[in-house]
């Protein structure tokens, strides 16, 4: 949080509009994109926009490429997306991203939209076994200041970030434990994992616990937990079972920035995703995979 206070935000809430208005060219109204549709996410009676504004690329240690922009750059591009009909934002603890969203939402109603976010449970170094108790004090803790982080009374989406391992609903188990609390509470609407292994991956299509899956597509294998053809039926099996699934790397994380057109429409009529998140740095990033996703509609 340091460097964000009343001089910066009265700096970024003057200089996001100058900053959506120059960092590109300007865009004519009968080039401005269609917004994009607006979807249920599986079973969770959540419904959000099908892509959703991502904030972690190159993401760790409480910053990302996002965060490194400045406060008034990040603003602005998230008050962009909005503005184009993005109403899920993607956030994370490990990428310091949540106190951006929040200046943001001074200017977007927080019912409109979805917040996404992870626990980096990696920093936690109880063991997991023999100090459960403390592990979920530490958990429940760490749910209280993300909504203090976020300005908000709960969390649409809440992931345990980077399942590594294939016996990982069993090891977080204090984890879960607090999270199904908190959704039950209404503090958290549903939860699930984000995957960086192929058996991490396996496991979240039996695991009844969780509600989202966000997991790594794209047509070439790029920055995935397998190759694409190992790794679609994994996906398949979880959609079969009742999750939803946000697809991740839909452009390999930026190394297939040459084939976006083939990645969208790959990522718009396999069937595989509910929605996906893309870490967009500019708005014409933003506008251009929106005219990507008009021109291939789901199928």
């Amino acid at each position: 949080m340091s460097g964000i206070n009343r001089r910066n935000f009265l700096a970024a809430t003057a200089g996001a509009a100058t900053y959506v208005a120059t960092s590109g060219r300007s865009t004519r109204a009968s080039e401005i994109p269609a917004p994009p549709p607006q979807v249920p996410l599986g079973n969770t009676g959540i419904t959000m926009s099908r892509v959703g504004q991502g904030t972690g690329m190159h993401g760790g240690n409480r910053q990302s490429d996002h965060t490194r922009m400045g406060f008034e750059k990040l603003v602005g591009l998230l008050r962009h997306a909005y503005e184009r009909g993005i109403t899920f934002f993607d956030v994370a603890d490990l990428y310091g991203s949540h106190v951006y969203l929040r200046e943001a939402l001074r200017f977007i109603p927080r019912e409109k939209v979805t917040i996404l976010t992870k626990v980096w449970w990696r920093y936690d170094k109880l063991d997991r076994k023999s100090e459960a108790a403390a592990l979920k004090k530490v958990i429940a803790t760490t749910q209280q200041r993300f909504r203090q982080e976020l300005a908000t009374d709960y969390i649409d989406i809440v992931l345990l970030h980077c399942m590594s391992e294939p016996n990982w609903s069993t090891d977080l188990a204090p984890y879960m434990d607090v999270l199904a609390e908190e959704k039950e509470q209404k503090r958290i609407r549903a939860v699930g994992v984000s995957c960086h292994n192929l058996p991490a991956l396996e496991e979240t299509a039996t695991c009844p616990w969780l509600d989202v899956v966000l997991a790594r597509i794209n047509p070439h294998g790029v920055k995935m937990d397998a190759p694409t053809e190992q790794v679609v039926p994994v996906l398949r099996k979880i959609k079969d079972n009742g999750k939803a699934i946000i697809g991740m790397k839909i452009y390999g994380e930026g190394q297939l920035a040459d084939k976006k057109e083939e990645c969208i429409r790959y990522a718009q009529t396999s069937g595989l995703v509910d929605a996906m998140t893309l870490g967009f740095e500019k708005p014409e990033e933003i506008d251009e995979t929106l005219a990507l996703l008009a021109k291939y509609p789901t199928a």
